[in-house]
């Protein structure tokens, strides 16, 4: 299979969903460098739709600015990514942690007699400026008029209503939708505070206020990761996660207490990967369901519903594992802190992985996405051309 023809590509809505996962993120560059590779048209963008969450947010809005060139996109993707250095996703030198450390300590001392809590673990200043360098917002708008993309969604979790918001951009013809506990909204524009706000991590990097409500990372109470997409028109979806799904992890004797590091881990990966795993799992059913009706039952009884081609990666390997072994690649000071909460050794892997944006352990991510998807073209061919 190459970039010759060996399969041509369906005009079909086909969006990919990249999902939150701070530093495991990396792996979705991989998986695109992959799909760039088997595509017959490297320069052409497969993906109509885009919809990210976290630090999936922040993949997706890379695309949609260069989405008339989906080759240098992914390209320019996987050179950030390559070359990350924890220093420019949030403050990593010793001022920094240690104003960290101590407005944390200060609050739970005296907290109650100042009225003030702290902001977050770390500060993500240097993000957002490295973001302001290489996204141009005003791309997503002018993709959107020309015809290489339809609509881009990034989603984020209200801190006083408890909603999932999915702010999108996209086509006039697209309408907005209301469920339980989420909604879509329209905006003109789609902006920086749009894109901290779904990638701000929980207790790790600050809240962002977008109109009259504070937003975190957008996959808290994200119960349904797959349908921004699907309200957005998507008739196949392609998920990229940060971290292994479906897996029957065995249970361990532990005679010890756990970890902060632990107890922060087990819940990042709660927020990550738990709803996408339960959402998946759904549409398959739902899939099932529908392939069991006939066609001309499903019209008699006005059911709405329609089957959605779906291909799902996920990591082949154990990403806390793998964090373990380079998770000395960071700054002494990040160590110095990370150690003090139990993140350091091979229990508190899961939340090193989260915050090791350095490029020894991204480079290992990337390549391990690039290998999961090459060694799925098949399947890959399969749901491109169908």
């Amino acid at each position: 299979m190459n970039r010759q023809g060996s399969f041509s590509v369906s005009n079909g809505r086909t969006a990919l969903i990249l999902a939150g996962g701070g530093a495991r993120a990396a792996y979705q560059a991989g998986v695109l460098l992959a799909i760039r590779d088997l595509l017959p048209e490297a320069g052409r963008n497969p993906f109509s739709i885009l919809c990210g969450t976290s630090a999936g947010a922040i993949n997706a809005v890379a695309l949609a600015c260069n989405a008339d060139n989906f080759s240098v996109a992914v390209e320019n993707l996987a050179d950030v990514w390559s070359n990350f250095r924890a220093g420019q996703v949030y403050r990593s030198d010793l001022v920094g942690i240690a104003a960290s450390s101590a407005s944390w300590l200060g609050a739970l001392m005296f907290g109650w007699l100042f009225k003030q809590t702290p902001r977050s673990l770390l500060d993500n200043t240097p993000l957002r400026q490295l973001l302001e360098q290489r996204l141009d917002f005003r791309n997503i708008g002018r993709s959107i008029a020309s015809g290489s993309l339809y609509a881009v969604s990034l989603t984020a979790s209200g801190y006083s209503s408890g909603q999932s918001v999915s702010f999108f951009q996209a086509r006039p013809d697209v309408e907005t939708w209301e469920r339980t506990h989420r909604f879509g909204c329209r905006i003109p524009q789609l902006n920086m505070d749009h894109l901290m706000a779904s990638s701000a991590i929980p207790f790790i990097f600050p809240a962002v206020r977008l109109n009259r409500e504070f937003f975190g990372d957008g996959s808290m109470r994200q119960l349904a990761p797959i349908s921004p997409a699907i309200h957005l028109g998507a008739e196949k979806v392609l998920v990229i996660a940060a971290g292994r799904m479906f897996e029957k992890a065995a249970r361990e004797r532990s005679s010890t207490y756990p970890t902060l590091a632990q107890i922060a881990g087990h819940a990042l990966s709660s927020i990550f990967i738990d709803s996408m795993s339960v959402d998946i799992e759904r549409m398959q059913r739902i899939n099932r369901t529908l392939s069991a009706i006939p066609d001309n039952v499903k019209e008699q009884m006005k059911i709405p519903l329609r089957p959605i081609m779906t291909l799902v990666f996920s990591p082949s390997e154990q990403l806390d594992s793998l964090a373990t072994h380079h998770v000395n690649a960071l700054p002494w000071p990040v160590r110095w802190l990370l150690r003090g909460v139990g993140a350091m050794n091979s229990k508190g892997g899961a939340l090193a992985s989260y915050l090791l944006f350095e490029s020894s352990y991204t480079r290992v991510l990337i390549e391990l996405g690039y290998k999961d998807a090459m060694a799925r073209r098949e399947e890959v061919a399969a749901f491109f051309s169908a």
